[in-house]
């Protein structure tokens, strides 16, 4: 029993490295700073999220902080809201996924509330269009439900993203046990002052210059998957 354990929890680390490495390329891909070299983008950022293993998928949950810009006298305003981060991505054998399937949704602030208010028998269902206002308007949506379990044992996060450009119709869904949900309550109701800047007005002497807002894909990256 130990050495499945030690085994079990040795192929974990080597899914959440390879979790860290792809979400690594992925933000100097995504950055909206100025090029960097090597060295500059490894040196001493902070990146930190949580995530669940399941047989059929995985989810990694991590805060996206909100972007601030420069007006005059040298203050800062927020330009757009944080968002708390669901990334899905399916297995393909035991112990192994894609990330390179994986799917996006941006939860913003009050969707979040609705999240950390569910109680062992709620459930809440949400809809995003990312080509909303646009010519391509209703081409790709994105849909999440969670409801609890039937025996409340947690709640079942499923994700459907139609794409009508591509012709795909993505559906994954994953279990979350009554423990997994309260870390996500717990770490969402925590993050959410501080995805909507109110951290930076309440402590202004803790402000980031605009550019900390590269630490993690901007939200509008979800409207590109």
């Amino acid at each position: 029993m130990q050495k499945l354990s030690s085994f079990a929890a040795s192929r974990a680390r080597d899914v959440k490295d390879s979790l860290l490495f792809n979400s690594f390329q992925m933000q100097r891909i995504f950055s909206t700073a100025t090029a960097e070299s090597a060295h500059e983008s490894s040196s001493g950022k902070k990146y930190a999220s949580y995530t669940i293993f399941k047989a059929k998928a995985a989810l990694t949950v991590y805060p996206v902080l909100p972007k601030f810009c420069t007006i005059g006298s040298g203050n800062l305003k927020m330009e757009k809201n944080g968002v708390v981060m669901l990334v899905f991505w399916p297995a393909i054998a035991t112990r192994k996924y894609d990330w390179e399937k994986r799917q996006y949704f941006a939860l913003s602030p009050t969707e979040v509330g609705s999240l950390v208010s569910l109680g062992s028998s709620d459930s809440c269902e949400f809809f995003h269009d990312p080509s909303m206002k646009s010519s391509s308007e209703g081409q790709i949506k994105k849909s999440l439900a969670i409801a609890p379990i039937n025996d409340q044992s947690g709640y079942f996060a499923n994700l459907n993203v139609v794409n009508n450009l591509n012709k795909t119709n993505d559906r994954l869904s994953i279990a979350i046990t009554k423990a997994e949900f309260a870390v996500l309550r717990t770490a969402c109701s925590y993050v959410l002052p501080h995805i909507m800047g109110w951290d930076q007005v309440i402590s202004p002497e803790k402000q980031t210059t605009p550019k900390s807002a590269v630490n993690r894909p901007h939200p509008d990256f979800e409207w590109s998957r």
